[in-house]
């Protein structure tokens, strides 16, 4: 069976796609700085793919030039994509923790509810030695 020419549109379509999305696209290479901290870059990435056509019919003269006209079906198709790619933030390892810190300044809320497990866990800490004190 003869492929439809929209399916070669959207091959087309989906392999340029392809090769502009890897995981290298979302998650960055790796950068090591001085004090032997790795700090990762981490963006979204959104894709967009549409594709149509149609088909019809051309006249064409008959042979000769005379008589009626044929009819030559034909067919008329395009494709596109689109790609977005906005960072989102960092990650950063090193000093035994790994944090993310994001790039948009209104993640304050994301920000301190990141900290939160960190400042449990100095309270703890902090209540503990108290405890040993009193004793």
């Amino acid at each position: 069976m003869e492929q439809h020419p929209i399916e070669g549109l959207m091959k087309t379509a989906m392999e340029s796609i392809k090769e502009m999305v890897d995981v290298n696209t979302v998650i960055g290479k790796p950068v090591e700085t001085a004090d032997g901290s790795v700090i990762i870059p981490v963006s979204r990435v959104a894709c967009g793919f549409g594709a149509g056509g149609g088909e019809f019919a051309v006249s064409e003269p008959a042979q000769g030039g005379q008589g009626s006209e044929n009819q030559i079906p034909a067919f008329g198709g395009g494709s596109g994509a689109g790609m977005s790619v906005k960072p989102v933030g960092f990650l950063v390892a090193g000093n035994g923790q790994v944090r993310m810190l994001p790039v948009d300044r209104n993640a304050m809320l994301d920000r301190l509810i990141d900290l939160v497990p960190q400042l449990l866990s100095q309270v703890q800490s902090m209540l503990a030695s108290r405890k040993a004190e009193d004793k």
